[in-house]
C-alpha cells in the first residue's frame, strides 16, 4: 500500500473512532448537510464554501458570495493568493486540493474552482464525488472528454453546478436569444463571433533558462496532471492561458463569453465539422491569431424559426469578420473587447462581449418589444449557483449555466483547438459529437508542426532556422481529445 492510501486510511480510521466514541456517550452530532440527504442544505442556511485557485478570478467570485462562510482557501502559489488570504483571515489554508479535502471534507458544502484550465477537470470531480456543489471558471475543461466526463458525473452525484461565463446569466444574452427565437431576423444562416484577446504573450516558444522556483510556489502541484516541465516565471501566475499544457489559448479564455449568446440563442448541439487557420501554430503554445469555422447541421423548428444549416466563423488575436451590410459607418462592432453577430433572412443582430447590450441593424431606437419568455437571473452569476446549492436536488431550479449546458456547450468552444492545432491536415475535419472523435483522419496521415523558429540578423537580414516535429495527425488528435494525465493523476 503506498504512503497516500495509508494516510488516507489512519484518517478514515481516526475519524472513524471518533464519530463511535461520541455515539457511545449519547451525543449525535449529525451535519446539516445530511439532515436533508444528499446534496441538501437548509434554504436558511449559509453555505460553507471552499475555493480552489484564489490568486485571480477565484477570489473575485468568493467576493460575490461573501454572505456565506468562506472556511477553507487553497492556491499553489500563497504569494498570489495572499490578498484572498487577507479577505478571509478564518479560513483554513491549503496548497494541496486533496488534503483540503481529506481534512475538511465534512466542514465543506461547495467549492469554488479557479485553477488554470488544465486542472479544472480533477479538481472539480474529485470534489464532486465527494457530494461538494461545484462552480467551475469557464473554459469549463481543457478537453473535450474532461467536459463530457463532468457532464455525466454531475447527473450523477446530483450536486448543484456552475460555470464561471457570467454573461450567461445576464439580460442581453436573453434578450438576444428572445428576438432570434421570435423570428425578428428571420431564419439564421451564419453567425460570427470575436475577441481582442489574446492581451498577453502567445505564439511563444518553451524557455531555454530554468530559474529557481520561489518558495511560495508549489511548482510540482501547479504543473498536476500535466507532462513535467522546468519552473520558469512565463507560466504563471498569469501567461499560463498562452501554453498548450496549461491553457486554451484566447479561444478557450473568451469563447464561452462571446460564443454563449449564439449557442444558447440557437439551441446548437454538436457540430458536423470545423477547420481552422491561423498565425505560426507551434508544439507550445496557441498562435497570435486564428479563425475557426464549425458548420453545425440543420436542426428541428425553434419557437418562429426555422434552422437550416449554420456556419459560425470565430476570430481572434485582431481577426475581425466582415461588416455587415447597413451598419452605420465608424460603429463598433459589439464592444471594444469583442462581441457576436448572427445574420438572418431578414436582418442582423449583434451583441458585445458577455452577450451585452444587443441590437438589430437598422432597429437600434426601436428594438423588438417580445415576451420575456426565458427565467431571468435576479442575483449575481454566482448567487445563482449559491441558491441552487440550497435546494434539495429533487426540486431544484438548476443554475443558468449548470454542467448539463456548460458542458455540451464548452465541448465545442474547446474543439476549436482541434481544429487549429490540426490545420496541416489541410481539411474540413468531420465530426462524431457522440463518440467524440473526428472521422476522417487516415492512420497514416501526419502534421508538421514548428518546434522553434530562431533566427540570426546578418548584415541586416534575417536567416530564420525554422524546424519542424512530424506528428502522426491520428494519434495527436486522440491526445487532445483525451489527454494522457502524468502518473498519479486521473479523473
Amino acid at each position: 500500500m503506498d504512503k497516500k492510501n495509508k494516510d488516507l486510511n489512519k484518517f478514515s480510521r481516526r475519524k472513524f473512532i471518533s464519530r463511535t466514541a461520541t455515539v457511545a456517550a449519547g451525543i449525535s452530532i449529525v451535519p446539516r448537510h445530511v439532515l436533508g440527504g444528499v446534496g441538501y442544505t437548509s434554504p436558511s442556511d449559509k453555505l460553507n464554501i471552499a475555493g480552489i485557485g484564489v490568486g485571480g478570478m477565484g477570489r473575485a467570485n468568493l467576493r460575490e458570495m461573501a454572505g456565506e462562510n468562506i472556511v477553507a482557501l487553497c492556491d499553489v502559489d500563497w504569494k498570489y493568493a495572499q490578498r484572498a488570504f487577507n479577505d478571509y483571515p478564518q479560513a483554513k489554508k491549503f496548497k494541496d486540493y486533496r488534503k483540503m479535502l481529506d481534512e475538511m471534507g465534512d466542514d465543506i458544502d461547495a467549492v469554488v474552482i479557479a485553477t488554470p484550465d488544465h486542472t479544472h477537470a480533477v479538481t472539480a470531480a474529485e470534489s464532486m464525488k465527494m457530494g461538494k456543489h461545484v462552480y467551475l471558471q469557464k473554459p469549463l475543461t481543457h478537453s473535450i472528454y474532461e467536459s463530457r466526463y463532468l457532464t455525466e458525473l454531475a447527473k450523477e452525484t446530483g450536486v448543484a453546478t456552475q460555470m464561471g461565463n457570467q454573461g450567461h446569466s445576464g439580460e442581453g444574452t436573453r434578450l438576444f436569444a428572445e428576438w432570434i427565437r421570435n423570428g425578428e431576423i428571420g431564419d439564421p444562416i451564419e453567425a460570427h463571433c470575436w475577441t481582442n484577446r489574446p492581451i498577453w504573450p502567445q505564439g511563444l516558444e518553451r524557455p531555454e533558462n530554468e530559474p529557481a522556483i520561489p518558495s511560495t510556489l508549489d511548482w510540482d502541484l501547479f504543473i498536476g496532471p500535466a507532462e513535467y516541465r522546468s519552473y520558469h516565471p512565463a507560466y504563471t501566475p498569469w501567461n499560463w492561458r498562452a501554453w498548450w499544457d496549461f491553457g486554451t489559448g484566447a479561444l478557450g479564455d473568451m469563447g464561452c463569453h462571446i460564443m454563449d449568446p449564439v449557442y444558447f440563442a440557437l439551441d446548437l448541439d454538436h457540430p458536423k465539422a470545423f477547420e481552422g487557420s491561423s498565425s505560426q501554430v507551434n508544439t507550445e503554445s496557441a498562435p497570435i491569431a486564428e479563425k475557426v469555422i464549425y458548420y453545425f447541421p440543420e436542426q428541428s423548428k425553434l419557437n418562429k424559426i426555422n434552422r437550416p444549416e449554420l456556419k459560425l466563423t470565430w476570430y481572434d488575436g485582431g481577426l475581425m469578420p466582415e461588416r455587415p451590410e447597413g451598419i452605420k459607418p465608424g460603429k463598433v462592432l459589439g464592444d471594444n473587447d469583442g462581441g457576436a453577430m448572427v445574420v438572418g433572412t431578414k436582418g442582423t443582430i449583434i451583441c458585445g462581449t458577455y452577450g451585452r447590450n444587443p441590437y438589430i441593424i437598422g432597429r437600434e431606437d426601436n428594438p423588438p418589444q417580445t415576451n420575456k419568455v426565458i427565467p431571468r437571473v435576479e442575483t449575481s452569476h454566482e448567487m445563482d449557483w449559491v441558491r441552487a446549492c440550497k435546494e434539495s436536488k429533487n426540486n431544484r431550479v438548476e443554475a443558468s449555466s449548470h454542467f448539463g449546458y456548460s458542458g455540451p456547450f464548452n465541448e465545442v468552444v474547446v474543439m476549436g483547438n482541434l481544429a487549429v492545432r490540426l490545420q496541416d491536415l489541410n481539411k474540413k475535419l468531420n465530426w462524431d459529437g457522440k463518440n467524440m472523435k473526428i472521422t476522417n483522419i487516415g492512420e497514416s496521415e501526419e502534421i508538421k508542426v514548428v518546434t522553434t523558429d530562431k533566427f540570426t540578423v546578418v548584415d541586416g537580414d534575417p536567416k530564420f532556422n525554422t524546424q519542424y516535429a512530424t506528428i502522426n495527425a491520428q494519434e495527436a488528435a486522440e491526445q487532445y481529445i483525451k489527454h494522457n494525465y502524468r502518473e498519479g493523476w486521473k479523473l
